[in-house]
């Protein structure tokens, strides 16, 4: 059985949404969808001034956690 499809924007707007309930992360990082065949995973980057803040590097390991359960729940469409 297939899993339920999903669009790029779909995927990082509920990445954003899990992100700011269990964490403080900027606004400013930037989210993006790497694919790798039929799988894919986010990708985060931001400018020096965001990277640079406290806790940055946490978010970033939250959404490597987020897209690893979202990739294992959805397809991406496209």
């Amino acid at each position: 059985m297939s899993r339920p499809l999903k669009t790029e924007s779909e995927l990082i707007a509920m990445a954003r949404a899990e992100l700011k309930a269990h964490a403080d992360c900027p606004d400013t990082m930037t989210i993006s969808i790497i694919r790798d065949g039929s799988s894919w995973e986010f990708r985060a980057s931001a400018d020096q001034a965001t990277s640079d803040r406290p806790g940055y590097p946490e978010c970033v390991a939250m959404l490597v956690q987020i897209g690893d359960h979202l990739s294992k729940q959805y397809d991406l469409k496209g």
